[in-house]
């Protein structure tokens, strides 16, 4: 991709678009109305039950030592930056309770992953292993709260099938943006990067460091860049075919 119109510079093997890697994901496991609609008779009794699975989530991870000191919480319970965790954990299971599909999403869940490689406000780098189990959690606790609402067996199974599906598309949404984010702070070389004009507004920065290895072009530095930020891609760069 150019930089501009007239630069002959070109970007190779960025990123997927997080919305087209999202949709494009969702039709690959078949994710339709039908699941939808089927996870949708599951939601009243998984909603009553949410507040439990945010607050047991914590619980478990605070017991658990290495996933407490992941946390900075082993000497203890910090509550401000447990309620900032709940928040966020709160906001992500009401979105997908309501079973999200939109190219917004996509990006959040991408911005997620890229917070769990330590790209967030507290720059905690959670290992994608967490990450992956705790999803494996959340759909065991999925199910256990169907079964304990008595729910028909064959409404469960169907709806299961829908969640499953549902949630590791997220989960490699989630890897996505993890990827690139440790990506972007592979190599000993520190290159600082302003921003201007909508680009600013876009990343929500003015400056920013990028990393690069000794030996690296510029063109891979920015290759870094709009994997990591893809939304603004479309602001500064050119979209060149390779083939026909």
């Amino acid at each position: 991709m150019p930089a501009t119109a007239s630069s002959t510079l070109q970007l190779h093997s960025l990123a997927p678009n997080p919305g087209a890697e999202w949709q494009r994901l969702l039709d690959f496991v078949g994710f339709n109305d039908g699941d939808k609609g089927a996870m949708s008779r599951t939601v009243q009794a998984l909603l009553q039950r949410a507040h439990e699975l945010v607050v047991g989530t914590y619980n478990h991870l605070l017991a658990v030592p290495e996933t407490a000191a992941i946390l900075g919480l082993e000497q203890g319970q910090d509550e401000v930056h447990l309620e900032e965790r709940r928040r966020f954990f709160t906001i992500w299971l009401c979105r997908t309770l309501g079973a999200d599909t939109s190219d917004e999403f996509a990006f959040y869940l991408f911005r997620a992953g890229k917070y769990h490689a330590g790209h967030g406000p507290r720059h905690i780098h959670v290992p994608p292993a967490f990450v992956t189990a705790s999803i494996g959690r959340t759909m065991a606790a999925f199910a256990f709260f169907m079964d304990e609402a008595q729910l028909p067996a064959n409404h469960v199974a169907r709806a299961m099938a829908g969640w499953n599906k549902y949630l590791a598309v997220q989960l490699h949404m989630m890897m996505l943006g993890y990827q690139v984010a440790r990506e972007y702070d592979n190599g000993d070389l520190r290159i600082s990067i302003s921003l201007f004009g909508r680009l600013r507004s876009l990343v929500g920065l003015k400056a920013l460091t990028a990393h690069a290895r000794d030996g690296d072009a510029v063109g891979e530095v920015l290759r870094k860049l709009f994997s990591c930020y893809p939304h603004a891609c479309s602001e500064a760069l050119e979209r060149v075919w390779q083939s026909e």
